[in-house]
């Protein structure tokens, strides 16, 4: 009885250890509110990274090994008492099939971030009830990057995710924060969930699975081939340009993409890159010095 108790204390723990989705690193960086070393910073740090990671967020079971890579930096700039305004930039990326290399889908700089917080308070979730602003960004964020994260291995796999951000968003519209409302701008949190249910943007979701499972996921077993998929991804995306040029969906792609499609046109096997090249400058003329490297 003894060993079938421990056994089963093993197996729910390594079930516990696998269900949680993401590997998050969080850093709270307090310099300019020239009281950078009140340990209220330190303990909202390690408090938002243990919700984060020990948290579960669906009901599917992740292997160690399959937990999503990714960071949260929040820059406080300004509190007093428990208010705090604040900035927090948003990067997560997927591992590539065979081999070590992550590639980053999401890069989002959130400057819409102002939270209530009482060092030590709770910090619990629940997606029908707005409690707190901090709460309800860093969730939102969670699902966003789970969703991109789907979408690059299954066919609008994201969507699912994409809905729950969106329960996220309708219930803080209903607080004072900002970056929940369609009149809060145009680079916001709900325009880019917006985006990202919008069937207007549907290319989206498309061009990043051709990009990632049809393209770098087979980068080591025939770079030319992966390479081609790539460029197919690109002018996928383009599709959405030509309706709407310089999408807020397209701009937040490039933020996270731009290197990353520079070092891959940059070397290996020759592929017509004449369409791309094009393609690139005009959805991202932004990025145009990652563009003039490309030469393959």
């Amino acid at each position: 009885m003894r060993k079938f108790i421990l056994l089963l204390f093993v197996l729910t723990l390594t079930l516990s250890t696998q269900a949680q989705e993401l590997n998050c690193s969080i850093t709270v960086d307090a310099e300019q509110t020239g009281q950078p070393n009140l340990q209220v910073f330190r303990t909202l740090q390690q408090e938002l990274t243990d919700f984060v990671n020990n948290t579960k967020w669906t009901n599917k079971v992740y292997k160690n090994q399959e937990r999503i890579d990714c960071n949260m930096s929040i820059i406080i700039s300004d509190f007093e008492s428990t208010s705090f305004s604040a900035t927090i930039q948003v990067q997560a990326s997927r591992p590539t099939f065979n081999s070590t290399y992550d590639s980053p889908i999401y890069n989002y700089n959130d400057r819409q971030f102002s939270f209530d917080y009482t060092e030590f308070q709770p910090l619990n979730f629940n997606l029908n009830t707005f409690n707190s602003n901090l709460i309800s960004v860093i969730a939102y964020h969670v699902y966003t990057i789970i969703g991109l994260d789907a979408d690059t291995f299954e066919k609008n796999g994201g969507e699912e995710y994409f809905q729950v951000a969106k329960q996220i968003i309708n219930t803080a519209a209903s607080s004072n924060f900002i970056g929940w409302k369609p009149t809060d701008g145009t680079q916001t949190r709900y325009r880019f969930n917006e985006a990202l249910l919008s069937n207007v943007y549907q290319e989206f979701h498309t061009a990043m699975y051709e990009y990632h499972r049809e393209g770098l996921d087979i980068m080591t077993q025939d770079p030319k081939d992966a390479k081609e998929a790539i460029v197919d991804a690109i002018q996928t995306l383009s599709q959405i340009n030509n309706r709407r040029p310089n999408s807020y969906i397209i701009r937040t792609f490039f933020d996270a993409k731009s290197d990353e499609i520079q070092s891959i046109f940059s070397g290996g096997p020759s592929v017509d890159i004449v369409k791309l090249v094009e393609n690139l400058n005009k959805m991202a003329p932004t990025k145009r010095s990652n563009w003039s490297e490309i030469k393959f």
